[in-house]
């Protein structure tokens, strides 16, 4: 496999090989959790966070809700990505303009290199949800931008690359509250604070395990075929919502265009640790490590918003996965 992916090699990837009774596309790490709950101090839970390669190991930004049950973001490092250090201390936001400062609640961050620097975007308390941006080149200092877009919205995901000379995002308007409905949305941006040109990517599917609301996750994965975008979906049930993982092709130049779409999920909530929770039955990717020299991708997600896991798969397994059940 390889040679599909886009991008660098990861030589030193976290992985574990399928196991051999299993059949599964993406499978899970049979030491899942690989970040519990109580990581740091005063940690209630630690999900649906973000991990990049960073200087030949791994740097992220996690969610922590703490034990008062305030939502804020914590930056990390692992020289493996599987054992963690991360900062029991949020991080502290150097901001220009105090008018943005004050801070409600941080939570669900992604993580995308973008030209010369790190890039963040959570969903920020500013009178509402909305996109909050940073950046930072070391992990170690950040510096908070304006909110990208106006209040309510989630599930902001940069593009790692400018799309026709336009730096490019999906994100999910929203309500106040916790949504019950969302599509994805596509925006662009010269100069990543004036966002523009909304185009409609793709909406819930009724009666389905992606029939309430759907979402962005990781950062889209270039390949020779289109940009590979892991996404949550939530289904209604009778008793509460299940979020499920799903997948989806775009064009390449016009990221708006979806190419395929899976019909089944991809990975649902199925384990104790994703059933069983502060929220149950939630799989929720936020970030996925890829080796374009093996095709490998390894997907941070959280689970039952309490811990984090980690899930494995070959890029080619996944395309051929959804090309053969799509349903746009």
């Amino acid at each position: 496999m390889g040679n599909t992916i886009i991008g660098q090699a990861l030589p030193n990837i976290p992985w574990e090989d399928r196991a051999a009774n299993c059949s599964e596309v993406l499978w899970r790490y049979s030491q899942n959790p690989v970040i519990k709950r109580n990581h740091t101090p005063r940690s209630n839970s630690i999900f649906n966070s973000a991990v990049v390669p960073y200087q030949g190991v791994f740097a992220g930004v996690f969610r922590v809700d703490d034990t008062r049950r305030l939502m804020n973001v914590h930056s990390g490092r692992s020289q493996d990505g599987w054992h963690w250090e991360i900062d029991p201390s949020p991080i502290e936001w150097e901001v220009d303009d105090p008018e943005i400062a004050p801070f409600v609640h941080r939570y669900d961050p992604r993580v995308c290199w973008l030209e010369d620097r790190y890039y963040v975007t959570w969903c920020n308390g500013y009178h509402g949800p909305t996109i909050g941006m940073g950046y930072t080149y070391d992990f170690k200092s950040f510096t908070q931008m304006e909110n990208s877009f106006l209040p309510h919205n989630r599930n902001g995901v940069l593009f790692p690359r400018r799309i026709n000379g336009k730096y490019a995002m999906y994100s999910r308007p929203s309500d106040n509250g916790h949504t019950p409905f969302g599509d994805i949305f596509y925006s662009e941006s010269p100069d990543l604070i004036h966002w523009g040109k909304h185009r409609w990517v793709m909406s819930p599917k009724s009666w389905t395990w992606q029939s309430t609301k759907i979402g962005a996750g990781p950062t889209p994965i270039e390949t020779t075929e289109g940009w590979l975008l892991f996404y949550h979906g939530v289904l209604t049930s009778c008793n509460g919502f299940v979020y499920s993982m799903g997948v989806a092709l775009l064009d390449l130049d016009q990221p708006w265009k979806v190419i395929y779409r899976s019909a089944p999920y991809l990975m649902s909530p199925q384990t104790l640790y994703e059933n069983v929770g502060d929220v149950p039955n939630v799989v929720f990717p936020c970030a996925a490590l890829t080796d374009a020299a093996t095709g490998r991708i390894s997907i941070y997600y959280g689970a039952a918003d309490t811990v984090t896991g980690l899930a494995f798969g070959y890029v080619d397994e996944i395309l051929d996965f959804l090309k053969a059940n799509s349903e746009l």
